[in-house]
C-alpha cells in the first residue's frame, strides 16, 4: 500500500487541491453537501486545547498522504516545509475571503497537524536508524 502513494502522486495532489478549494470557497462547502446550508460548518469533535480539530484532523491527513507519497524520493524536507507554509497561507488568504475570517484556532489546527506527523516520522527514523 505505502508503494501505490508514491506510484500515484496524482492522489496527493488532487487531494491537495480539494483542500485548496474547500479552504478557499466563501462559504462552507461542507455544510453545503451535509446540511444544504453554505453558513453550518460542521464539526467533527469538539475543538481542543484552543485549536480547531477540524483544521488539525485534515492537515494530519494531508501530511501523511504526503510522507507517503514523497519518503522515497528523499524530498520530505521540502514536503514539511510546503506543509507549513501551506497551512499558514491558506489560514492567511482568509482575511481577503468573503464570508471567511482568520483565526488563531484555525492557524494552530493546520500547523499542529503537520507538526504532529513531523514528530511521528522522526521518531519512526530514529527507530529505524537504530534497529
Amino acid at each position: 500500500m505505502i508503494h501505490f502513494f508514491s506510484n500515484y502522486k496524482i492522489i496527493f495532489k488532487l487531494t491537495n487541491l480539494i483542500l485548496l478549494i474547500f479552504y478557499l470557497y466563501p462559504g462552507s462547502l461542507a455544510g453545503f453537501f451535509l446540511y444544504n446550508d453554505f453558513t453550518k460548518q460542521p464539526q467533527l469533535t469538539p475543538d481542543f486545547f484552543n485549536i480547531s480539530s477540524n483544521h488539525f484532523y485534515v492537515f494530519i491527513i494531508i501530511s501523511i498522504l504526503g510522507v507517503l507519497t514523497y519518503f522515497r524520493l528523499k524530498k520530505l524536507n521540502y514536503l514539511f516545509g510546503f506543509l507549513i507554509f501551506y497551512s499558514i497561507i491558506l489560514e492567511v488568504l482568509h482575511v481577503l475571503i468573503p464570508n471567511r475570517a482568520f483565526q488563531y484556532e484555525d492557524l494552530f489546527g493546520n500547523l499542529y497537524g503537520v507538526l504532529i506527523v513531523i514528530i511521528f516520522w522522526n521518531i519512526f527514523k530514529f527507530y529505524e536508524k537504530n534497529k
